[in-house]
């Protein structure tokens, strides 16, 4: 991969990145197709990072399907699909992280603490070995991008981040390769997801400001037998962080739940 990259650099080639943890769907896909306008060479990795995974999380049951995987990229233009092993990218005795450290502690990162060290950790290796000139992060993991905006900022990468908006299913639930783990029916309850988002948009585009009762009206809404809360909080649209009071555009509520045993997150702009 190294050599790949700096065989096209030295052509005067662009080289743009698609971190995924492949289960590839339109959403990554749709990431792909803003690669490719930006850049001369696409690269996806595919690569089920242990380092951003809990203890008790999902590593094992991940879904990994990397034929498919490839045969998605190929079909939509991908130049190289890389996809190394654990052994690969982590020494055994390998000892050293990155750590953003503002916008991480809040939001999934009081849940899943060490998450994301191991994103920035990873995504940091993967410019490292793939060297692009851009790479593209979709906006469901908001408050990711925001910390690799963060970090690249931070520590002088020299790399462009781009932003892809949410690919939604017809329902208007997020795509996220964690809904494998859902039946059709249990897809179709998690559609009250985006209907609680709106509901608190709805609020605010009718003159709502009160934060909390805009947190409170989204919780309620979401909430059902099979709901678990994580978090609803309303955030600066650019770095994620909490705000105390709203900025007309500026602003997003971000939220993660528990729907029955599978975990998502999504967020809306207000």
């Amino acid at each position: 991969m190294k050599e790949f990259s700096a065989g096209a650099k030295a052509a005067g080639k662009t080289v743009a990145l698609v971190p995924t943890m492949g289960a590839l769907h339109e959403g990554h896909l749709s990431l792909v197709d803003i690669a490719k306008k930006n850049a001369d060479i696409t690269v996806v990795s595919v690569f089920v990072n242990p380092t951003q995974f809990g203890p008790n999380e999902d590593f094992d049951k991940y879904p990994r399907q990397l034929a498919e995987d490839a045969a998605k990229c190929e079909a939509r233009g991908v130049d190289v699909v890389f996809a190394p092993s654990a052994s690969d990218i982590y020494a055994p005795d390998a000892s050293t992280f990155v750590s953003e450290e503002s916008i991480s502690q809040n939001l999934c990162g009081k849940s899943r603490p060490k998450h994301f060290r191991g994103v920035t950790t990873v995504v940091t290796i993967l410019f490292n070995i793939v060297k692009p000139d851009c790479a593209v992060f979709g906006e469901k993991d908001a408050q990711q991008v925001s910390i690799i905006e963060r970090m690249v900022r931070d520590l002088f990468m020299d790399v462009k981040i781009l932003r892809a908006p949410i690919v939604r299913e017809e329902s208007g639930l997020a795509l996220s390769s964690r809904n494998k783990y859902m039946t059709q029916l249990e897809r179709a309850g998690a559609t009250r997801i985006r209907r609680a988002l709106l509901a608190g948009k709805a609020l605010v585009d009718s003159g709502g400001t009160n934060i909390d009762r805009i947190k409170a009206l989204v919780i309620n809404e979401v909430t059902d037998a099979k709901t678990r809360v994580v978090y609803v909080e309303v955030v600066d649209a650019k770095t994620s962080l909490p705000v105390t009071e709203l900025k007309v555009g500026q602003c997003r509520i971000s939220m993660a739940v528990w729907y029955g045993s599978t975990r998502l997150i999504d967020n809306i702009i207000i």
